[in-house]
């Protein structure tokens, strides 16, 4: 607008005065039009793009958010391993019998239906326990995220537990073993999941029986795409129930940069605070009532369709397939739509840069003929080249069209190598494309007009 309301004053001095009709021609030419018209077809695509994988965005911002997410938090169990953790041994504790152990670990298990639960029994009953079901009148406690335990209280008064060391400890109300804690260590840093079984017998002050050694498996590939988002500089945070010395394993193992163990859903808003607060965004994957603070407090909340409705109100998206894996396709996504909408940024500029170049020089030529050295494409008059500049203003937005809507293929790498690749390509394109439309539609008119 500046540039236009310039050239009156100029061309009146010059002696080359210009039609109002020039310069709302000119005007149209050189308002970014391309790029304005475009941005709302590379947001649909980006919404489309997550249809395609079963996420439905609740809102656009959603998506843009996901493309410049730094912090990415992930749960262990299902995300970075399979998830199906299976009890592949009993560790009874000095004094304790293998069968004492494995007869207790079963029956607080038995209404257990967690593939844990169901492990734990099977491999007891393959050790020879009893096939006894769960005694009448016994009460399943059921595990949560604040007790990180379960068990069974039996018709006696006996209660049973089975969970996390630190639970466990705080449950009997005194420090475990030395021997329970070196079992729980041995376990813990060769990447596997110590599960501690106590019993309260009525009269009696409690005593851990054991650990139950839980097996997890990292999920194929999962090194690559770690190593793929740190060249993208997306920091990942892995978050698991299990203690540091487990979760330091298989962090290490997996390739992600930070670990928040024994996290409780307190845990995960605090430290979604703690990166906010440090100018960064994050994304992060939840299904239970319990998430729902902490997908709301994320800048990009994946809720998972099968989880409560209280998480998929307070997330932003939804994954319908319920595969919290899904939150590193949902974060390529939203990189490659910021990376489109910049591409064609800097095409739409360079674009504008070459226009200058086509319409000035020909509407100055009579006025200052040393101008016709710069009027490299030879236009033939200063009509042809405003009308040549209008026509392949719309027809540009047309060609570009397909591009928004596809998207720019996404490499992962640093934000310099993606800009110099954008200069590179949509810049010296920006500059070159223009000039060549330009000329030919200049050279249709003239044939058309029979001037020049």
């Amino acid at each position: 607008l500046a540039a236009v309301a310039t050239l009156p004053p100029m061309a009146n001095y010059a002696g080359a005065p210009q039609e109002t009709v020039m310069l709302i021609a000119l005007l149209v030419c050189l308002i970014p039009t391309t790029i304005s018209a475009l941005l709302s077809a590379i947001g649909i695509a980006g919404m489309d793009r997550l249809v395609r994988v079963n996420v439905l965005a609740l809102s656009g911002r959603a998506v843009e958010a996901a493309g410049d997410v730094s912090t990415l938090l992930l749960d262990k169990t299902g995300t970075i391993t399979y998830g199906n953790r299976q009890a592949s041994r009993f560790v009874p504790a000095p004094c304790v019998q293998d069968s004492e152990l494995r007869d207790a670990a079963r029956l607080s298990s038995l209404a257990d239906q967690t593939p844990e639960g169901k492990s734990i029994v099977d491999l007891a009953n393959q050790l020879g326990a009893s096939h006894l079901d769960e005694p009448a009148g016994a009460t399943f406690i059921e595990f949560t995220a604040q007790t990180r335990m379960s068990g069974v209280d039996l018709p006696d008064g006996t209660e049973i537990r089975k969970g996390a060391g630190s639970a466990v400890a705080a449950w009997l109300e005194e420090t475990l073993p030395t021997a329970i804690s070196d079992i729980i260590a041995e376990i813990s840093t060769s990447g596997g999941t110590p599960l501690v079984i106590a019993r309260r017998v009525p009269g009696q002050p409690g005593h851990a029986l054991g650990v139950v050694h839980l097996k997890d498996v990292v999920k194929d590939g999962m090194v690559e795409r770690f190593a793929e988002l740190r060249a993208m500089g997306i920091r990942t945070v892995m978050i698991t129930g299990d203690n540091a010395l487990t979760a330091q394993a298989i962090a290490a193992e997996a390739g992600v940069d930070d670990f928040l163990a024994e996290a409780t859903p307190e845990d995960k808003m605090e430290y979604i605070r703690s990166e906010q607060a440090g100018g960064r965004l994050v994304a992060m994957t939840g299904d239970g009532t319990n998430d729902a603070p902490a997908l709301a407090a994320a800048d990009v909340g994946v809720a998972m369709n099968s989880g409560t409705a209280a998480a998929k109100e307070a997330g932003n998206m939804v994954d319908l397939d319920s595969d919290p894996t899904k939150l590193i396709d949902i974060v390529e996504i939203g990189k490659q739509l910021l990376i489109t909408r910049g591409a064609l940024t800097t095409f739409s500029i360079a674009n504008d840069v070459a226009k200058y170049f086509a319409i000035i020089p020909a509407m100055f030529v009579a006025a200052y003929p040393q101008l016709d050295r710069i009027n490299i494409m030879g236009l033939a008059t200063p009509e042809s080249a405003i009308l040549s500049a209008v026509i392949f203003n719309a027809l540009i937005i047309v060609a570009l069209i397909p591009i928004a809507l596809r998207g720019v293929k996404f490499r992962a790498g640093s934000a310099s190598s993606i800009l110099r690749r954008n200069l590179l390509v949509f810049g010296l394109g920006g500059l070159i494309v223009p000039f060549l439309g330009i000329k030919v539609i200049d050279l249709v008119v003239s044939a058309l007009l029979g001037v020049g």
